[in-house]
């Protein structure tokens, strides 16, 4: 399987960098792996809703015009469907099956995704209620695909 992750901003922190390729490395014998980071439009400290708005729709219009117009896609979101690790591994497991060989995840920056990006995607997906930087959210995202094939192959994972 093909799994591309599409991300606004750069890793700047070095411990999230080295996990980050950990799991790049524990991924090569399930999926071929593509990280596109995206440029993160800059703001002000305390941005007028008119501003995050202009952000959200820049870093939009960047996002679109990276992602691929095959394969399944899906905009990493609060408002998103909620899984298990085991529900969302039978997801991608019967994604598979149905002949999808092509993921994309989309984390967006620090406001999150446009409307144009999620109405783009086939499906939302929340992994909590909680605010996660959109840094470490590429961490846990990586962790969590990882996760899944290792559940799809019936693989033990430690906890």
């Amino acid at each position: 399987m093909n799994v591309t992750v599409i991300a606004v901003g750069k890793i700047k922190e070095s411990y999230l960098r080295e996990g980050i390729r950990e799991y790049e490395k524990r991924l090569k014998p399930y999926c071929a792996l593509r990280i596109i980071e995206i440029e993160e439009e800059r703001a002000a400290d305390d941005p007028a809703p008119a501003e995050i708005e202009r952000v959200l729709k820049r870093e939009g219009e960047r996002i679109l015009g990276k992602m691929p117009r095959q394969g399944f896609k899906i905009a990493l979101c609060v408002e998103g469907e909620r899984f298990s690790s085991e529900g969302m591994a039978e997801k991608v497991k019967n994604l598979a099956l149905g002949g999808v060989s092509d993921l994309t995840f989309v984390i967006g920056g620090s406001w999150g995704l446009s409307d144009d990006v999620k109405r783009a995607c086939d499906m939302k997906l929340s992994f909590s209620d909680f605010t996660l930087p959109h840094q470490l959210m590429r961490l846990v995202l990586l962790e969590q695909i990882y996760r899944w094939f290792k559940i799809i192959r019936g693989e033990t994972y430690h906890k």
